[in-house]
């Protein structure tokens, strides 16, 4: 029998929770439960369906396996996070208040937890297990209800003095642009984030646009998401495919400065976004290889995600696992 010791994976996300058992010497999670994250009900309920999740997992795994043993749990939050006294702190796209998700998730399960960023997670699972694995530096970002980030140099997460380092969604690209969820003007998540370019979906259908997106949504304008963008784009829809050139666009300008200031081997890109496929990368690549220096655009590759739907899980996971070794 393989090793039954495992780690609980949670990644507490804009739109939904995730929570997976991925196996203490590494792979893909085992069993996934999702659920949505209901962030208005509060992180209190946030904590009674990772509990209820985290057994459905457990039962799924055993079901198939046999009687496992749970050493930890890894959890992954957005915004800032303070990990040494375990509390979500400004969760923008949670509109939480400063909680100890922490030690409210280890009461709940009886077990070790370790708070880490989502972003943050997503990126060292993407490292450690997937697409990131042949590298020894690279930079992630990660596109769904906001857009988050993180950095890996020599295979150790870059957190920074205060633990924000890689809130790439929230460098400046536009000057007194759009207004951002943290406050601030002409962030990239302002323009790019799933809520962001349904929004600029919308205004310009507002103006006049034609667009197959009317029909989509009956009509009802405030119901274009991201995903109803991308199913105009698999339609062919013009003024779809246009609006995710321009998000492309200007998340390629993005990561040309990342690229500059930090010169990675690496650009991994993962979340619900990069479902538009070509039609974003192609444009963003080509506006990232315009924009940045030669030699450092030549040296770094440009990749999807390759654990969808998982990657924060893992990554959390990792970081557990890293951390109890004292890592």
């Amino acid at each position: 029998m393989k090793d039954s010791r495992w780690v609980l994976g949670v990644d507490v996300g804009g739109t939904n929770i995730v929570v997976g058992l991925v196996p203490a010497e590494g792979g893909r999670a085992a069993s996934l439960r999702v659920r949505a994250t209901r962030s208005m009900a509060g992180p209190a309920d946030a904590v009674r369906h990772i509990a209820r999740l985290a057994r459905e997992a457990r039962r799924e795994v055993e079901a198939a396996r046999g009687p496992v043993e749970i050493v930890g749990v890894g959890i992954g939050c957005p915004g800032p996070v303070d990990r040494e006294a375990g509390l979500v702190l400004d969760a923008f796209n949670l509109g939480w208040e400063p909680f100890p998700i922490r030690d409210r998730v280890s009461e709940a399960l009886e077990l070790p937890v370790e708070l880490e960023n989502d972003a943050n997670c997503a990126v060292f699972g993407e490292w450690w297990q997937g697409a990131g694995r042949p590298f020894h530096s690279l930079v992630g970002v990660t596109l769904g209800t906001g857009i988050g980030g993180g950095l890996v140099v020599n295979g150790e997460l870059v957190r920074g003095a205060s633990g924000t380092a890689g809130e790439i969604g929230h460098m400046s690209v536009v000057s007194e642009g759009r207004r951002c969820a943290c406050g601030s003007y002409g962030c990239l998540e302002a323009y790019a984030s799933g809520p962001n370019i349904a929004a600029r979906a919308q205004e310009g259908l507002e103006v006049g646009a034609e667009s197959v997106l009317r029909e989509l949504v009956d009509g009802r304008l405030e119901n274009i998401t991201a995903l109803t963008v991308y199913e105009a784009l698999l339609l062919d829809d013009a003024y779809a495919r246009a609006v995710m050139q321009d998000t492309a666009r200007i998340l390629g300008a993005g990561l040309a400065n990342v690229i500059n200031l930090l010169n990675p081997e690496a650009v991994v890109v993962v979340g619900g976004v990069t479902r538009a496929g070509k039609h974003l990368f192609a444009p963003l690549e080509a506006e990232l290889r315009r924009r940045a220096f030669h030699h450092a655009a030549r040296s770094c590759v440009i990749l999807p995600g390759a654990l969808p739907d998982q990657a924060g899980v893992v990554g959390a996971a990792g970081l557990f696992l890293r951390s109890a070794a004292g890592g």
